[in-house]
């Protein structure tokens, strides 16, 4: 097969699924509002039920509204016949997806799940199938024309049925309220949890490691004290104790191109007066948009006193993997 077909294949298939896609925008009627109203009031979880490819679409949907707090787990409808379906109870909601709404694993347990009394949300290319006229509520996700050169394989049929139960998740997301630090929970090891979860105080020096002189300090006494404490800089303190400013590597070059005695002049003198500052609680991703945004490697922590209390670094920040 000549290279020139091969990318006219692929670009057909992704035209039509994009195409087969855009038809679902006009299937959010009354059924997706009922359908989302049914999830949102169930009390336990959200079953996920699939067979073959739905199958694995299942899982993903799954997946997709348990992180974003619709508690919900897939069962496979074989394994629900021999056992599983213990795990439904009479708190749960169905979500059931299946092309034709004939598959035969899913059609048998039909009469058990309506003997629960709990709501059936279905997804099926066939609204006059077994599965859609049993349903509580069915959704429609036909298409007109699988990607697949031969019309065989499900390929636009899967997509729709996984867009679709995006939209679900994402309109249930909304309806709970939930928020970037309720999917932080619920990711706690991955980048987005560290984003969303690590604080300053979690992470920045503090203590004996925080380097600080008082601001009658002289110029070479600034620098010894940034030298032990290896972070390029050091606050200066008034006889309260409250943060007066810092020195910085680039205050030093600053001062040396000037022309300026080090050993004679004090640091008050060519410290940097009114630094960024930062809280504790803050978000460690926080710190990061700010340190970029001012174009600067460190932030003062303070308190509410204004007394230095730590001092947080972009190297801090990146070996916590945040970015």
């Amino acid at each position: 097969m000549e290279n020139d077909k091969i990318c006219t294949l692929a670009r057909a298939v992704i035209n039509i699924e994009a195409e087969m896609i855009s038809n679902l925008a006009s299937r959010i009627d009354q059924n997706f509002i009922e359908a989302c109203h049914h999830l949102h009031n169930c009390e336990g979880r959200i079953v996920v039920i699939g067979v073959g490819k739905s199958g694995h679409i299942s899982k993903k949907i799954a997946a997709t509204l348990a992180s974003t707090g619709s508690p919900a787990f897939f069962i496979h409808p074989s394994e629900a016949k021999h056992g599983d379906i213990g795990m439904i109870t009479r708190k749960d909601a169905i979500l059931a997806l299946s092309n034709s709404g004939e598959s035969e694993e899913i059609v048998s347990i039909l009469p058990f799940i309506k003997r629960l009394n709990i709501p059936l949300i279905a997804l099926t290319g066939k609204p006059k199938s077994s599965l859609a006229k049993m349903a509580t509520v069915h959704i429609d996700v036909s298409v007109e024309k699988e990607a697949c050169p031969l019309g065989l394989a499900p390929t636009s049929s899967t997509t729709a049925a996984l867009v679709m139960g995006d939209a679900l998740a994402m309109a249930l997301l909304q309806m709970r309220g939930f928020t970037e630090n309720d999917f932080a929970l619920s990711h706690p090891g991955g980048t987005l949890g560290r984003r969303l979860l690590l604080l300053v105080n979690e992470i920045m020096h503090q203590n004996d490691d925080v380097p600080l002189v008082l601001s009658n300090a002289s110029l070479k006494e600034a620098l010894v004290e940034m030298t032990q404490k290896k972070l390029g800089m050091t606050t200066i303190v008034n006889e309260s104790g409250e943060l007066a400013g810092i020195f910085t590597d680039g205050d030093l070059r600053r001062a040396l191109d000037a022309g300026t005695d080090i050993h004679r002049m004090n640091v008050i003198e060519v410290m940097s007066k009114q630094p960024k500052t930062i809280k504790s609680n803050t978000l460690a991703a926080e710190a990061l948009n700010l340190m970029e945004s001012h174009k600067i490697t460190s932030l003062v922590v303070v308190d509410a006193a204004q007394k230095p209390m730590g001092i947080i670094h972009i190297h801090d920040i990146l070996r916590a993997g945040v970015v």
